[in-house]
């Protein structure tokens, strides 16, 4: 069979343990129908064949994030970026820059600001926020995306009053006044987002290509991408019925929208080119970084708090056994050891009422565990959708949780000693887009009893990326009669020194037998 495209004098890495390596793969449109030496591969050569000399650089396997928000990161390349923000004074500076650029355009949203990193050592208030914009409604979200800060506007827009009291959720209140400081947590921040103009399906769709340039850029060939409105998926619907969408999507929906998943003509595992109904998403608590993570004891630098549930332990029971009766994958957002055990008794109670052999149903971080709770995924099977670069933004975990139970935030290696599946992903916009950072963080930044190899690491973006989606026989490996998705990289992962992973640079980017993504001067 002739190819359409073929790769040669390459140093491909398979992750096939039947062919480990290779040197030349071709491709007859969107499949791989030949791996093996430049001899072996040429013989696929025609006229019309694209012909990629490699140089010597590495081919793995196409990666994929397993967790990330592709649209709220088009939005916030947009927005202001806070993330290196060093003081509330430097916040007000940036978003006095940002208000003086966009005038008359209404709300300013974005942020992703940390105190744990601003001078003041606190968190920012409206009063703060005020100072710098009162014109126009501000709301700015924090880096772990379950605490924001309202100025005095937003507040008002929503309604939001020393009296207003939201299940799963928290308004600070001043300590002075007794009036709203601004900080909003969990899900009372649900009440501002009632209030914020939903952007137009041009807006969603500019969000959308912004976003999928940058993740083939960074190498990826798949998202498991997390949307949060209709208008989201209809927005992606469309780039892919348009040829516009340059990377595989396989969606991740909130339970809220299961009903209309349907009339949207989704299902789990149902095919539409490049977009592909995943798993059905909900939260059992917050994040470690606002202390809203629900632990089973008290936080050690804040010994008064235990972090936030979002829903009791039946209501939680409830709806996942609803999207599990439904038919769908379910992943679950848990952070906490109390929320993990929480999300685990769910699963169980759901299976054992309507068992599912093949469910593959996930926890989304789970961050804190102990031998037990591991134990219990293990049984249960499974999957562990992790953020490796996590290890690297959160230096605080030790003063968060102390020492002893710092030992089992992160715990990658025990994960994959005992047998859970573990998936890896970015929860981009809160970390880098980049998996190579991802794998540079699990492999070189976590303790050595923890961390990964860089075959584990790799197989978590490739084969344990394709499991969680059921595409095993589809991707995750480079070998005839798969799909033809790869990333070319500058460095041989497995021949450097693991501190400088994070260096490797993306050459190229194919998808589906198509260069969607070449660095410039190269090949």
């Amino acid at each position: 069979m002739s190819a359409s495209l073929v790769i040669l004098n390459a140093n491909i890495i398979t992750l096939n343990p039947k062919q480990p390596k290779a040197t030349a793969v071709a491709i007859h449109k969107s499949r791989i129908v030949a791996v093996g030496s430049n001899a072996e591969v040429r013989k696929h050569i025609a006229k019309s064949t694209k012909i990629v000399d490699a140089n010597h650089e590495t081919v793995v396997p196409g990666l994929v994030d397993c967790h990330v928000h592709m649209t709220e990161f088009g939005f916030f390349l947009q927005t202001p970026d806070l993330r290196n923000t060093q003081s509330i004074k430097e916040m007000q500076q940036k978003l006095r820059e940002h208000a003086s650029k966009t005038r008359g355009k209404g709300w300013i949203q974005g942020g992703r600001w940390d105190q744990e990193k601003f001078a003041e050592k606190r968190y920012p208030t409206r009063w703060d926020l005020d100072a710098a914009v009162s014109d126009r409604p501000v709301f700015l979200v924090r880096v772990c995306g379950h605490i924001g800060v309202a100025n005095t506007q937003a507040l008002r827009l929503a309604g939001i009053t020393k009296e207003t009291v939201v299940e799963g959720g928290k308004i600070d209140l001043d300590e002075a006044t007794g009036q709203p400081c601004g900080i909003i947590r969990g899900n009372a921040m649900r009440l501002i987002w009632k209030v914020v103009p939903q952007p137009s399906s041009e807006v969603l769709e500019e969000a959308c290509v912004l976003t999928c340039k940058k993740a083939v850029e960074a190498g990826l060939t798949g998202v498991h991408w997390l949307v949060e409105t209709t208008d989201e998926i209809r927005a992606i619907k469309k780039l892919d019925s348009e040829g516009k969408l340059p990377i595989r999507v396989y969606l991740g929906v909130p339970l809220r929208l299961m009903d209309r998943l349907a009339n949207l003509g989704l299902s789990t595992g149902a095919v539409d080119s490049m977009v592909r109904m995943g798993f059905v998403k909900l939260f059992a608590d917050g994040s470690l970084g606002s202390r809203t993570a629900a632990l089973k004891e008290p936080y050690s630098d804040e010994p008064k708090s235990t972090g936030l549930l979002l829903h009791s332990k039946k209501k939680l029971c409830q709806l996942v056994l609803e999207a599990h009766k439904a038919g769908f994958q379910v992943g679950v957002h848990a952070i906490g050891d109390r929320g993990i055990e929480n999300v685990l008794d769910a699963y169980e109670e759901a299976l054992k009422r309507f068992p599912m052999e093949d469910h593959r149903h996930r926890i989304e971080h789970c961050s804190v565990l102990n031998p037990q709770l591991i134990r219990r995924m293990k049984k249960l099977c499974l999957i562990a959708s992790v953020q490796p670069h996590f290890v690297v933004s959160d230096p605080w975990i030790v003063d968060r949780v102390g020492r002893k139970r710092a030992r089992w935030v992160y715990p990658f290696k025990t994960l994959v000693k005992k047998g859970v599946v573990v998936a890896s992903g970015s929860d981009c916009p809160i970390e880098d887009i980049s998996p190579l950072l991802g794998i540079w963080a699990a492999v070189a930044k976590r303790s050595p009893d923890e961390s990964l190899t860089v075959k584990e690491a790799l197989g978590s973006y490739t084969l344990n990326a394709a499991y969680a989606s059921f595409d095993e026989d589809k991707k995750g490996t480079i070998e005839v009669g798969k799909l033809a998705d790869f990333t070319v990289l500058s460095d041989d992962l497995f021949n450097i020194e693991p501190d400088v992973i994070n260096k490797v640079v993306v050459e190229m980017t194919v998808v589906n037998g198509k260069v969607v993504y070449a660095r410039e001067d190269s090949f």
